[in-house]
């Protein structure tokens, strides 16, 4: 059975690459997004079946974790990921408290996206399949499949700046070129810098990894542009 995934997340462009992100997962879909507390509750309260939150924990009307408590205290079951910037350990504790089943640091790869949700897909298969009592050994495999190993950083390229460039490409609505990304507006401009030979670097490993497409452009005079989506 698919999961059904709500993301909470109040930035915009963080919100619809995390969309994408779930999308390009074949286990998941998107339920729906929020970007208040106030919207998630209410998506919640409506009915709508959620078995997975993709919860940021700093939002404009409340934290996170308050979220969380509600949730449980009317009845809702379904698992949290917390997808946040927010790396106070004491943030942290309290979010393990709270019953979060996960914990993924901004900014990230898709990659490491993958990884964390496809763990979590595999970790409700073992459970679906576990009846009656079971050892020790297979409550620790269990307990072993929600924490995956993270997923390696390419050698020379920044895992900030490469999650950056991730979600300005799957924010956009048409394919970028490597020099319309170096000169990109914002967090990802400033990390990248207006080097069209950077952003192209970072381009051309999402691609190598069927993260992003590649497009050629013609039209004009010169040579043809290569451009990437997501």
């Amino acid at each position: 059975m698919t999961i059904q995934v709500l993301i909470v997340e109040d930035e915009e462009l963080a919100r619809q690459a995390h969309a994408t992100y779930v999308q390009r997962l074949p286990a998941f879909a998107v339920a729906g997004v929020a970007a208040t507390a106030r919207e998630a509750v209410a998506l919640m309260s409506s009915g709508l079946r959620v078995d997975l939150i993709l919860l940021d924990m700093n939002l404009p009307d409340g934290h996170g974790l308050e979220i969380v408590r509600s949730l449980r205290a009317a009845g809702h079951g379904c698992d949290v990921i917390a997808v946040t910037a927010a790396r106070d350990a004491a943030i942290v504790k309290r979010a393990v408290t709270a019953g979060v089943a996960g914990y993924l640091l901004k900014p990230f790869t898709f990659a490491h996206f993958r990884a964390r949700l496809e763990q979590y897909a595999e970790y409700r298969e073992r459970m679906a399949g576990t009846e009656g009592e079971v050892a020790q050994s297979e409550v620790d495999d269990l307990l072993g499949v929600r924490r995956p190993a993270a997923a390696a950083t390419p050698k020379g390229l920044s895992p900030e700046t490469l999650a950056q460039v991730q979600e300005l490409l799957a924010a956009s609505a048409e394919p970028r070129s490597a020099g319309e990304v170096g000169a990109a507006v914002g967090e990802v401009g400033a990390a990248v810098g207006a080097s069209r030979v950077t952003a192209r670097r970072y381009l051309e490993y999402l691609a190598d990894n069927g993260i992003a497409t590649r497009t050629v452009r013609y039209g004009g005079r010169g040579r043809p542009e290569v451009q990437y989506g997501i």
